[in-house]
């Protein structure tokens, strides 16, 4: 997350989005290293707060980031808020069709990317995909 950060502060459109997309699901890490203290212009009303469930400090600043980014912050949040709500598929098992809140899947404690939809999904990934090599992590569903 600190490499994305370093990235969106260069300019990348895509370390922006990508950090303003972790920073509203409920990311405790990227949330404090995407804070952003005084965003210029990033205010707005609270009835738009209200429509999406962030803290008013990271609603601030997901919107610097969407803007940093070159995205329309409205469109930005309405994406955000819509996977929030309707769910999305987190699971890293390949194949996987299981679609949930992204706080509900297991992560990795090791590398903190990887999530798994549960047991049988992340024992099929260490065993047959990529995730024991990338990560080097034992088995941590134990």
């Amino acid at each position: 997350m600190e490499w994305s950060r370093k990235a969106a502060e260069m300019g990348d459109a895509e370390a922006c989005l990508d950090l303003a997309a972790r920073m509203y699901g409920d990311l405790p890490y990227p949330r404090e290293v995407g804070h952003v203290v005084e965003a210029a212009g990033a205010t707005t009303s609270a009835g738009v707060l209200e429509v999406h469930d962030v803290p008013p400090d990271v609603f601030t600043s997901v919107v610097h980031w969407l803007r940093k980014g070159g995205a329309n912050p409205t469109d930005g949040l309405n994406s955000f808020r819509r996977t929030a709500v309707e769910g999305a598929r987190y699971c890293c098992n390949e194949g996987c069709e299981v679609v949930g809140v992204m706080k509900d899947f297991k992560v990795c404690p090791q590398c903190k990317t990887a999530r798994y939809c549960g047991d049988v999904c992340q024992k099929q990934d260490w065993t047959t995909g990529e995730h024991k090599t990338r990560c080097g992590t034992p088995l941590w569903y134990k």
